[in-house]
Parts: structure tokens; sequence; C-alpha cells
């Protein structure tokens, strides 16, 4: 439903408020997790996991290019959704990864790809959320 001159609309204060609350609230949850969920596990579907949030990374990452081509405002929304899907998956493939050769590549990925990308989409998102044109 379009909001129209007279309709309420949601307080941003009030808003802050209800979401710092939920970030709140989720603290001893960290802890229930943090003591009861088991150090390894098989997980179904590994591949398709990894190969949506990379196509989500390749989604947000050519929309962000596309918009700021374009100069659209919107660019800084998907730099940082973009920024996000980048750091979240360099924690996941550290995290992950067995000793080894494994965790080796996943740092080497994590320093020289995933967290640069990520700082560029983060500066670009804050630039433009500024007004520039990222």
């Amino acid at each position: 439903m379009p909001l129209g001159p007279h309709t309420p609309r949601p307080r941003p204060r009030l808003l802050g408020y209800v979401l710092a609350a939920c970030g709140v609230a989720l603290l001893p949850w960290l802890f229930v997790l943090a003591t009861s969920l088991p150090a390894e596990t098989t997980a179904a579907k590994w591949s398709a996991a990894w190969v949506g949030l990379d196509a989500l990374e390749a989604l947000a990452l050519i929309t962000t290019g596309v918009l700021a081509v374009r100069r659209h405002a919107l660019h800084a929304l998907t730099a940082a959704v973009a920024a996000t899907l980048l750091v979240a998956d360099a924690w996941f493939d550290v995290m992950t990864a067995a000793p080894g050769a494994d965790l080796a590549s996943a740092l080497v990925m994590a320093a020289a790809a995933e967290l640069p990308l990520a700082a560029v989409c983060a500066v670009a998102a804050a630039r433009g959320h500024r007004g520039g044109t990222g």
C-alpha cells in the first residue's frame, strides 16, 4: 500500500530503539549457541549454500556497478549489501576451512580479495550515503 501525504510514517527514532533492543535480546542466544552447538557437523546442501552465497555476491556487485555507472543513489545501498556479503563469505570460508592448505587458501582469499573488495564497497556505500557519486 503506497503511503499518501497524510499516512503516518514509522518514526526512525522508535525504529532505532526497537532494532537495538532486538540486538540486545540476541546476546543471551549467542551464549546458548556457543555452549550447545557441536564443534563439527555435516551440512546438507553444502554446495548449494556456497553457490547461493557467491551468486548473491555477484548480483550485489553487478547491481552496484551498474547503479554507480548510472550515478543512481541506490548504489550506496547495494554497495552496503555487497560489503556485508563479502565479509560474511570471508568469515565462513575461514571458519569452515580444514587445517592446512584449505585454511591457507581461505586466508589468502579473505586477505587478497574478499575483505579488500568489501572495504571498497563500504567506502562506496558511505560516500553514496553522504550524497557523493561513489
